[in-house]
């Protein structure tokens, strides 16, 4: 029985953990055993981020570091919306730090981080929270299947 390494439209059952530069743990699929399942070139990776895992197999782990551009992306502006903290209620407080969930209007929610509170204006940022970082990635692969 020959080894199914991971090539452009495998399917692959990983776990894997992702650090910032300073080395801290910014997600991991271990924490809940949640592994994560990928279908190879169906974009939801960028082009980087799958050539690393290309011809690695079962049982293999890897690290490897992605610059922004091949991660997350870089923060983009047109991302910050400046809202009125009327928008906000007692359920939803305008809160710096805070990650609140915005109903856009297909029905899908957007997590958007409130960076400022200023008077009557709100800031909020939708861009992803490690858009524009290094990061470090961990994986363990659990299958693979051509």
């Amino acid at each position: 029985m020959s080894e199914q390494v991971i090539g452009p439209k495998s399917e692959v059952l990983f776990h894997y953990s992702i650090k910032l530069e300073d080395g801290s743990a910014a997600d991991s699929t271990k924490v809940n055993n949640k592994p994560a399942k990928l279908f190879m070139g169906d974009g939801s990776l960028t082009e980087n981020f799958e050539s690393c895992l290309l011809g690695l197999k079962e049982g293999d782990n890897k690290t490897f570091e992605l610059q922004p551009e091949d991660a997350f992306g870089m923060p983009n502006p047109d991302n910050i919306y400046y809202l009125d903290r009327t928008k906000f209620g007692a359920d939803t407080p305008a809160e710096v730090g805070s990650i609140i969930a915005f109903t856009q209007p297909d029905g899908t929610e957007l997590p958007g981080l409130i960076r400022e509170v200023a008077g009557d204006s709100v800031t909020v940022d939708f861009n992803h929270p490690l858009a524009g970082q290094v990061v470090t990635f961990e994986v363990d692969i659990l299958e693979v299947h051509s």
